[in-house]
């Protein structure tokens, strides 16, 4: 039998399984930087494969299979395990236990498909070469990013990859599918934090106070023009404020107000202006207003860059594996993840898993109460890490 038919066949067999899986891994979220349980729970199901494991960045874990002639190739294959502070609003068997935490990203599925494609590579090792790495991260939904963390504590050595592959759930994709595409993919995400201070008092009188609801929404409103007239209108670039805190009553004018914000971008020299005329454009605004103002910008993610040629083996493998009608190119996204901090070190390619199913009413975007998957997707997703970490051969 070959190779392709053998990982096809076991990822079928092992489906039932790692839906329960699953099931327990989604029942029992945990937040970003606090997976201590799912941290154990990788590690007890890797030593069950066979599969030895270590920890790094506290609750990340990193575990080696080595095929035939191990120092030919090695492969790192990326999985996220935190969770969201969202309340689950799905009717499921398998409904988070955790008041206000759920897997709203699908990390539950990402980190399902990677220890079923654990268990495969492991059975066949015989069967390929090279060395594959298994990256389990922590943190990828919370600054600085847990792949950040990880790389600085040296999941990129002994031994250093020479490529890295991940895989994210997509919502907008056909169950059945996936999507590639080469070059820059995700956009890069910085948090903005924005205070203003001034002499509150009644709202009757507003010329004797400092206006900080108007100041605050003034700076809102014009810094769009950040983005309209200084970025190049043929390169994505967004600016959102989603968060306005200040004020307890009708009738009285705050002393304080805050904003939350994040800018996207798919360049990272405009990227780097813009956190300069923001904060630029936003004091003007405050000081000639009367107000004091206090500005952060968090630096986040990089963008995402797939490597040319590691994607365009990937793809190839992927059509040969599924079937060209079945494998897409990714949109553009001004979603933000932390693989790109992978990618800025070695060759990455990111891929996309189809879960939609329209008539399951299987709907729903990430990060949204009700988002959940057409349960297909487990083995599809299994057997696509396992035959990429089987196959795939970095130039």
């Amino acid at each position: 039998m070959q190779l392709k038919e053998k990982i096809t066949l076991l990822a079928k067999q092992y489906s039932n399984e790692f839906i329960e899986l699953r099931h327990h891994i989604h029942a029992n979220p945990e937040l970003s930087y606090e997976e201590f349980e799912t941290c154990q729970f990788i590690q007890q199901k890797l030593t069950s494969f066979g599969i030895v494991s270590s920890t790094l960045a506290t609750t990340g874990v990193v575990a080696l299979i080595e095929g035939n002639n191990p120092s030919k190739r090695v492969i790192a294959l990326r999985a996220d395990m935190d969770a969201l502070p969202i309340m689950e609003e799905n009717v499921v068997p398998y409904k988070s236990k955790k008041n206000g935490i759920m897997h709203a990203c699908g990390h539950d599925v990402h980190t399902t498909c990677l220890l079923g494609a654990a268990k495969i590579l492991q059975e066949t090792k015989t069967e390929w070469e090279g060395t594959i790495k298994l990256i389990f991260q922590p943190g990828e939904e919370k600054n600085p990013g847990g792949a950040s963390i990880m790389i600085k504590e040296g999941v990129l050595n002994n031994p250093k990859p020479d490529g890295i592959i991940g895989m994210h759930v997509h919502p907008g994709l056909p169950i059945g599918k996936f999507s590639f595409r080469k070059g820059r993919v995700m956009a890069s995400a910085d948090e903005i934090y924005i205070t203003i201070n001034g002499n509150g008092g009644h709202a009757a009188a507003p010329h004797l106070t400092t206006d900080t609801v108007l100041i605050a929404s003034t700076i809102i409103v014009s810094l769009q023009q950040i983005i309209s007239r200084n970025n190049n209108p043929t390169i994505p670039s967004v600016l959102s404020f989603c968060a306005i805190n200040g004020g307890t009553a009708t009738n009285i004018i705050p002393s304080e107000v805050k904003l939350m914000g994040t800018l996207r971008a798919m360049d990272e020299t405009w990227r780097y202006k813009a956190h300069q005329l923001i904060t630029k454009h936003a004091t003007a605004i405050a000081e000639s207003m009367g107000a004091t103002i206090n500005i952060k910008i968090d630096i986040g993610y990089p963008t995402v860059d797939n490597d040319e040629a590691l994607t365009t083996t990937a793809w190839q493998l992927a059509d040969d594996f599924w079937g060209k009608e079945h494998v897409e190119e990714t949109e553009l996204r001004m979603g933000a993840e932390d693989f790109g901090y992978y990618s800025q070190q070695i060759p990455g390619c990111f891929f996309r898993l189809g879960v939609r199913n329209e008539l399951k009413g299987i709907i729903h975007n990430v990060h949204t109460p009700k988002f959940n998957i057409d349960e297909q997707a487990i083995e599809n997703g299994i057997a696509m890490m396992a035959w990429l970490g089987a196959t795939t051969a970095v130039k």
